[in-house]
């Protein structure tokens, strides 16, 4: 079994700190952390909190550290229709509106789609993605590469992505799995006149349709569920793409 000793340890040094850096951070004398990870000194429920933070840690790893310390869990993991998630879904469907008829949508911590503003309907529908829709089993399904024009250089991207979260929770076998798979589609990145940001292609009929995307999450969440949610939100990089979007708007 996992002691918070090791478990802090590990993190520490997941998180490329010294022990003397992280004393800093803490605000906790060095002597006193390397007796943490030695076991021979027992964490206060504060202290725990206090190198959570400075480490940090998403608040699922925080809870387990807690109960490797022998406190209970702080963070709850509320369900999306709990009537104190409320708020947090207004602001979700507040900006998906507002972005079309540009495509946007929601998702949890394994990115399944929680909600779809009505442009990602019209869009991604045709792909078989509606809310509820688990991307990592479509981004590892034979549909992406019939459907995306540049499937190479966006595989290399996905798999990246899910290297970076996968690392910043410390390990999660699924999302390693998955960028393993997409890392074989993977092709390399172009060398000259590399735009600013990679865009997805899709082909739509005899149409192409180019959209980058940007990333947004909460802040100060002190709840699971919100902690992980993201909201992406998707966007015409030219004006064909763009033109094609407001087609589809228009049509609806």
């Amino acid at each position: 079994m996992t002691r918070f000793s090791d478990s802090l340890k590990s993190w520490r040094k997941q998180r490329r700190f010294s022990q003397l850096d992280l004393a800093l951070e803490a605000e906790v004398s060095s002597r006193h952390l390397s007796f943490l990870e030695t076991g021979r000194a027992k964490p206060s429920r504060e202290m725990v909190e206090r190198l959570g933070a400075a480490l940090h840690l998403p608040l699922a790893v925080r809870n387990q550290m807690l109960t490797l310390a022998g406190f209970a869990a702080r963070y709850p993991g509320r369900d999306w229709q709990d009537a104190q998630m409320a708020p947090i879904r207004a602001a979700i469907d507040h900006m998906l509106m507002r972005h079309d008829p540009y495509p946007g949508f929601a998702l949890d911590r394994m990115w399944r789609v929680v909600r779809m503003n009505q442009s990602a309907q019209r869009l991604f529908g045709m792909l078989g993605v509606n809310e509820g829709a688990d991307l990592l089993e479509i981004s590892s399904s034979d549909l992406l590469p019939q459907v995306i024009v540049n499937w190479p250089e966006v595989a290399q991207h996905l798999a990246l992505r899910l290297r970076t979260e996968s690392a910043g929770r410390g390990g999660d076998a699924r999302f390693d799995a998955v960028a393993e798979e997409l890392t074989k589609a993977a092709g390399p990145s172009g060398t000259e006149d590399t735009p600013p940001v990679i865009p997805t292609i899709y082909r739509i009929g005899d149409q192409q349709l180019s959209l980058f995307s940007t990333i947004a999450q909460f802040g100060t969440a002190e709840d699971l569920s919100v902690d992980d949610l993201k909201i992406e939100l998707f966007f015409p990089s030219d004006e064909a793409s763009k033109a094609v979007l407001l087609g589809m708007a228009g049509a609806a």
